[in-house]
């Protein structure tokens, strides 16, 4: 299935990790680009980060240890700094 991520935009794909052993509980992924970019989910594996971020995309894995919502707040902040 692809999803549309729009330009300047980003999302949460805690949902769409659907792998047991998927070493992330949660990806971010940002368009800082000025075209939609069509990803792929739900994610399986590992390799999907690297495919994706040779798309154009800025991917940031989430770890059990990590702060979800920190990361999506810097995230969210380099995005908009960016578009000014």
């Amino acid at each position: 299935m692809k999803f549309v991520v729009r330009d300047h935009h980003l999302v949460s794909l805690g949902g769409y990790i659907v792998e047991r052993n998927f070493p992330y509980r949660n990806i971010i992924v940002v368009n800082k680009t000025d075209e939609p970019i069509k990803i792929e989910v739900p994610v399986f594996k590992e390799e999907w980060i690297e495919e994706h971020r040779n798309l154009g995309l800025k991917i940031i894995p989430v770890s059990d240890e990590e702060n979800f919502l920190t990361l999506f707040k810097k995230a969210k902040l380099e995005l908009e700094k960016s578009n000014n």
